[in-house]
C-alpha cells in the first residue's frame, strides 16, 4: 500500500459541487492499492499514519504524532498513486489493484480507522473527488507499506 499524507491545518473534500467532508488540523492521506497488498498492509499503514511523529513538540522538532494531538484524519483513495511511471510519457497502473478488490481494501482500513480515537472523514472510492487544504509546513510523506 502506497499512502501520501501531507499534514493540513484544514482541508475539505468535494463531490459533485457538494461538500461531502471536511478536517481541522490533522492529515489528510491519499491512499493507493497495489496487487499484493492484503488486510495486513492496510492494519500496518493505518498504525503508521496514526503514529507517525511529523507534529512539532514544544521545542519545534517533528515528535509528536497525530494520536499525541488529538488531530484530525482525512483519509482518499487514489489508485494514480499505485502507476508506474518509469518509462514513457504515459502512467502505467498494471500493479494496481482491480477496483472492486481495492475498494473492498480501502474500505477495511476505513472500518478499522472509524473505531480509533481520532476524527476521521473520508472520500469516496471512484468518484471524481477534489480536496482543498493547507499544507502545514509544507510536510508532505510518501509512505509504503
Amino acid at each position: 500500500m502506497i499512502a501520501l499524507l501531507q499534514r493540513a491545518n484544514w482541508a475539505r473534500l468535494t463531490i459533485d459541487g457538494q461538500q461531502r467532508c471536511e478536517i481541522g488540523k490533522g492529515l489528510v492521506v491519499f491512499v493507493g492499492v497495489e496487487m499484493d497488498d492484503d488486510e495486513g498492509k492496510a492494519d500496518r499503514l493505518l498504525h503508521r499514519l496514526l503514529s507517525y511523529r511529523v507534529f512539532a513538540d514544544a521545542e519545534g522538532k517533528m515528535n509528536l504524532s497525530l494520536l499525541d494531538i488529538g488531530g484530525d484524519l482525512l483519509l482518499v483513495s487514489q489508485f494514480t498513486l499505485a502507476a508506474t511511471t518509469d518509462k514513457g510519457l504515459r502512467p502505467g497502473f498494471s500493479t494496481a489493484m482491480p477496483p472492486a478488490q481495492a475498494e473492498s481494501l480501502y474500505d477495511y482500513m476505513v472500518q478499522q480507522a472509524s473505531v480509533q480515537k481520532i476524527t476521521l472523514a473520508t472520500g469516496e472510492f471512484g468518484a471524481d473527488m477534489k480536496v482543498a487544504l493547507e499544507n502545514d509546513g509544507p510536510v508532505t510523506f510518501l509512505l509504503r507499506i
